[in-house]
């Protein structure tokens, strides 16, 4: 399912805001997804909010990075 959406995203990169660079859109992606995964370590004794903290968390970066 990752990899869908990475390619899903790749082929519509231009279309959500990602087209000021492959550089600054990787940079932008890293840090929504860091930190996801330190909201997951930080509740991981809690499953499903770890879970769901970091899903929200890239979703709504990645959201906002598309659009602004």
């Amino acid at each position: 399912m990752r990899i869908t959406w990475f390619a899903w995203l790749a082929r519509h990169a231009d279309e959500y805001g990602y087209s000021d660079g492959p550089l600054r859109a990787t940079i932008g992606t890293v840090a929504v997804l860091v930190t996801a995964a330190l909201l997951w370590f930080a509740l991981h004794r809690r499953r499903p909010a770890a879970m769901a903290a970091a899903g929200l968390t890239c979703a709504l970066g990645v959201g906002w990075l598309a659009f602004h």
